[in-house]
């Protein structure tokens, strides 16, 4: 499987000796123009990788803020093809590594197959498709995954010890370590265990180990950098799109709350 940029950004980090920033975004959250300026200023602020977010009208994974993220999409009249064209217009200026998370519904409804080779020409890198468990791609034709994006896994606290295995076996890119039970969403303090648990996972894989859920401060971003290949930070920096949702300075608010998160994991 040739290098894609996820691959080639992890590559960078390991030889640097630094752990990665992962931001996460809803796409067209609040509108398409703007979160290509939103986009921009998460490079500008030092993100390895921008998670964009595909709007969905049930968002079962998501807390509040992301909840609300994809509704202000949606109702700006966000679409897949849309988000698409977003990460066209991007490429057209940035080799930043681009993630598509999403649910099944709206890759399924637009077609399995279709999605993985118009997105990956678009210039996404890879998706991560937070309710299709990996053991059933296999077992349907339909469902099928394509080599044309890396397929990133969720692992969480609740996976049974016997199941990790398996799903770091057929990671793509990094692993999605879900650092605490439940829904997305900002915490005051970090979940316990987490150095504890990526090793774990580390030991059934070379891949990178991302870490993310209720991760928010400067202070809490460096301290799973210390036990993790990379950091990732959405609802709080989602949270700031809400905030400044009115404001022609959105972008420059979100990449000013970035800047000193990023600095904080490089300074690991």
């Amino acid at each position: 499987m040739a290098l894609n940029r996820i691959d080639q950004k992890f590559s960078e980090l390991k030889a640097e000796g630094k752990a990665g920033f992962v931001a996460y975004i809803a796409a067209g959250d609040p509108d398409m123009p703007r979160s290509l300026e939103i986009m921009r200023a998460l490079e500008s602020a030092g993100a390895d990788v921008i998670e964009l977010g595909v709007p969905f009208s049930d968002p079962m994974a998501d807390g509040i803020v992301n909840q609300m993220a994809a509704h202000r999409a949606l109702e700006a009249g966000a679409t897949l093809p849309k988000v698409l064209d977003l990460v066209r217009e991007f490429r057209q200026e940035s080799e930043l590594p681009l993630v598509l998370f999403t649910y099944l519904n709206p890759v399924y409804t637009y077609g399995f197959e279709k999605f993985h080779h118009e997105a990956a020409a678009a210039g996404a890198d890879g998706v991560l498709l937070l309710d299709l468990p990996p053991d059933e791609s296999p077992k349907n034709a339909e469902l099928h995954e394509l080599p044309d994006l890396r397929h990133i896994r969720l692992i969480a606290p609740t996976t049974p010890k016997d199941r990790i295995p398996m799903l770091a076996k057929s990671s793509e890119g990094f692993i999605y370590y879900v650092s605490r039970e439940g829904v997305t969403g900002a915490q005051t303090t970090l979940a316990e265990g987490i150095a504890d648990n990526v090793a774990g996972i580390k030991a059934h894989t070379d891949l990178p180990i991302a870490v993310g859920f209720g991760i928010s401060t400067p202070e809490q971003a460096a301290e799973v950098a210390r036990s993790s290949d990379a950091v990732v930070v959405g609802s709080a920096t989602v949270r700031q799109v809400a905030e400044n949702a009115d404001s022609p300075e959105v972008a420059e608010k979100v990449g000013a709350f970035v800047k000193p998160l990023v600095d904080a994991v490089k300074s690991v």
